[in-house]
C-alpha cells in the first residue's frame, strides 16, 4: 500500500493532505527544531530563493493576507505557504493565522502534499525561539517569561520547555483572564515537563528575573520594560512582522550585547522592533551580530558570559515552511499517515 501510494505521487497522480491531527502523529517540537536549524544554515549559505513574502494589506478587518514561496534547487523541493494574520480572530475563538502549505516536487513543478499551515507556521515559529535559546540562552536557566497568548503562543512556550529545563513559566496577556485560559490548557498539555506555569497580572511579573523571554504579540507599543530585564537573559521577539508593530523596547538594544535575527534582509524589510530604533538613532547596522545561521555555521560566535543579554528577532523566512514541511511530509510517507486526493 505504501510504496504504491508514494509511486502515485511521485507520478503526480495523487496528492497527500496532511492535517493537524496527521502531523502531531510523526513530528515533534524536537523535530520542527532540527529542521528549523537546516533552515537557517541554507539561508544563510545562499542555498535558498525565497523572495520576501508578498503583503496584500486587509485593513478593514486589521488583518493582512501574506504569500510565501521557496525554493531549494539542491534537494529538488519547493513550497509555497498561505497565510493570513486576522488578530481580531481570536475574539472569535478561531486561529489568528490561518495558513495552508503546499509542498511541490521541483523536477516536475507538481502539488505532491497540502499541509496545515496554521500548525506548520505554529510549528516551525515556535522552533525558531526553540534554536535561539538552544544556541543563545545559558545553560542554567530556571525562569521564563511569555508575554501573549494568541494563536502562536503554544507553540512558543512548547519550544522554551523543550530546550532548557525551567522551574517556572510566567505568562502575562493584557486579558488576563485569557492568561488564565492559556495556562489551564497549557498545564494539560505540558504537564510532562514539570514546570510550573501561572499567568501574571503584568508584564514586570512576568519578566522579573526571567533568564528565557519572549513577546509574541501584534502590539504597536513595546510590551516590556527592558530595563528590567536580568543580565543573562535571552530575548525572543516574534510578533512585530510589520513595520508598524513594536513589542520590543528599543533600551534593550541599547543594553544587548549581542543582536541576531532569522533572516537581516526580512527584519529590515518588515520588523518594527528594530526598523523604529534604527530610525530612532537608538542603533545602527554596526550593532548587530548576525543571523542565527551563522552561529549554527560557527561563523559567528554564540554566548560568550553567562552576563551577556542576547536579543534575537523573527519575522520568519518561507524556508523554515519548506523545510518543516518536507520533513513532516517524509515521516508521513514513511508512517503512511494521511488523506490521499486523488
Amino acid at each position: 500500500m505504501l510504496n504504491t501510494v508514494n509511486n502515485f505521487i511521485e507520478e503526480g497522480r495523487k496528492m497527500l493532505l496532511l492535517s493537524k491531527e496527521n502531523i502531531k502523529k510523526v513530528f515533534t517540537m524536537k523535530d520542527a527544531i532540527e529542521a528549523d536549524k537546516i533552515a537557517f544554515k541554507l539561508v544563510v549559505e545562499g542555498k535558498t530563493n525565497s523572495p520576501l513574502r508578498t503583503n496584500i494589506q486587509v485593513p478593514k478587518y486589521d488583518g493582512c493576507l501574506l504569500f510565501m514561496p521557496a525554493y531549494v534547487e539542491d534537494m529538488d523541493v519547493a513550497s509555497l505557504k498561505i497565510v493570513n494574520i486576522f488578530p481580531r480572530n481570536i475574539e472569535k475563538g478561531m486561529p489568528t493565522a490561518p495558513a495552508q502549505v503546499l509542498l511541490i516536487n521541483g523536477t516536475t513543478g507538481i502539488v505532491v502534499s497540502v499541509l496545515d499551515g496554521t500548525y506548520v507556521t505554529k510549528l516551525r515559529t515556535g522552533a525558531a525561539s526553540g534554536v535561539a535559546f538552544e544556541l543563545l540562552a545559558k545553560k542554567d536557566c530556571k525562569i521564563g517569561a511569555l508575554i501573549g497568548t494568541g494563536g502562536q503562543a503554544e507553540t512558543q512556550l512548547e519550544a522554551m520547555l523543550t530546550v532548557r529545563d525551567l522551574d517556572e513559566v510566567r505568562v502575562y496577556d493584557l486579558n488576563y483572564e485569557r492568561a488564565v485560559d492559556f495556562v489551564k490548557e497549557a498545564e494539560r498539555n505540558f504537564s510532562s515537563f514539570k514546570t510550573k506555569i501561572m499567568a501574571v497580572k503584568s508584564s514586570d511579573d512576568a519578566i522579573d528575573n526571567a533568564d528565557l523571554v519572549i513577546t509574541v504579540t501584534p502590539s504597536t507599543k513595546p510590551v516590556f520594560d527592558g530595563n528590567k530585564i536580568k543580565k543573562g537573559a535571552t530575548i525572543s521577539c516574534v510578533g512585530a512582522y510589520q513595520h508598524h508593530m513594536q513589542e520590543m523596547d528599543p533600551v534593550i538594544l541599547t543594553r544587548a550585547s549581542k543582536i541576531f535575527f532569522d533572516s537581516k534582509e526580512a527584519v529590515l524589510s518588515e520588523s518594527g522592533d528594530i526598523l523604529i530604533p534604527l530610525e530612532e538613532g537608538i542603533i545602527t547596522e554596526e550593532d548587530f551580530s548576525g543571523e542565527i545561521g551563522d552561529v549554527i555555521k560557527g561563523t559567528v560566535a554564540g554566548r560568550e558570559n553567562d552576563d551577556e543579554i542576547i536579543v534575537f528577532e523573527t519575522v520568519g523566512v518561507a524556508t523554515q515552511d519548506l523545510i518543516v514541511a518536507n520533513e513532516i511530509y517524509n515521516k508521513a510517507l514513511k508512517e503512511n499517515i494521511g488523506t490521499i486526493w486523488e
